[in-house]
Order: C-alpha cells, then structure tokens, then sequence
C-alpha cells in the first residue's frame, strides 16, 4: 500500500521550485502567496494549508500543455477572466501529475511573463 498523497508536500515543493527560478521573489498580495518574477506574477500559489483549498494558478501559453493543465481532475480555467489569457487553477489533489510535470509548468509559466534575458540565464544554467 503507497504512501498517502500529502497536498502540502507537494505545494512547498513546487513554491520551492518557483522561487528557485532566476530573480523569482515570493509576495502575499491576497490570501496566499504568489511568485514573481520582474513584478509580473507568473505562479499563484494560493492559501497556505488549513486556510482553505490547496491549489495554483499559472499562465500556460502551449495548447498541449494547456490542455494536460485542464485534464487533472478539478482543473479549470483561472477566474476573473485570466482563463482567457491561458491561466489555469490546478488542485493539489491526489490526481495531480509528478513533480517533475508540474516543475515543467511553472517553468512554462515562468518564461511566458520573464524577460528574455532571464529566460537565456535559465538556459544556459542547465547542464547539457
């Protein structure tokens, strides 16, 4: 029998990935937190656990990620219009892909709001 699926795991390892990103700062606007990079948010990491349901919203602006995003069972597109824009709200439930797919998508989310230099910076981070 496996381990049962710990959503507030998995959110602090996904805001740890966020904020591992080039010049990525974390603020509290609302209820919860964002990551943001250049003052543009490019993750909304929501409330944190036990202040209500434990989710994100990123900007996905690839139609197959988009549409892998809007699969997870609960996904839907963001509010207040953002979901026009491709931003998508992902529960952290227990049908939420691996953390390496979801790392994948704040990356996507990440380049579609950062500066190109920061982007190049990321890239030439990785090993090849």
């Amino acid at each position: 029998m496996g381990a049962a699926f710990d959503a507030g795991r998995v959110r602090e390892a996904v805001r740890e990935y966020a904020l591992s990103l080039p010049e990525a700062r974390e603020e509290f606007p609302w209820d919860g937190s964002v990551a943001k990079v250049n003052k543009k948010i490019f993750v909304f990491l929501g409330p944190d656990e036990g202040e209500g349901p434990l989710r994100f919203t990123l900007k996905l602006t690839d139609e197959d990620v988009h549409a892998d995003a809007l699969a997870v069972p609960g996904a839907e597109p963001a509010g207040y219009g953002l979901g026009k824009s491709g931003w998508v709200t992902v529960p952290f439930s227990d049908g939420i892909p691996p953390l390496e797919v979801l790392c994948d998508w704040i990356e996507d989310s990440y380049r579609a709001v950062a500066p190109k230099r920061l982007a190049a910076h990321l890239d030439a981070s990785r090993p090849q």
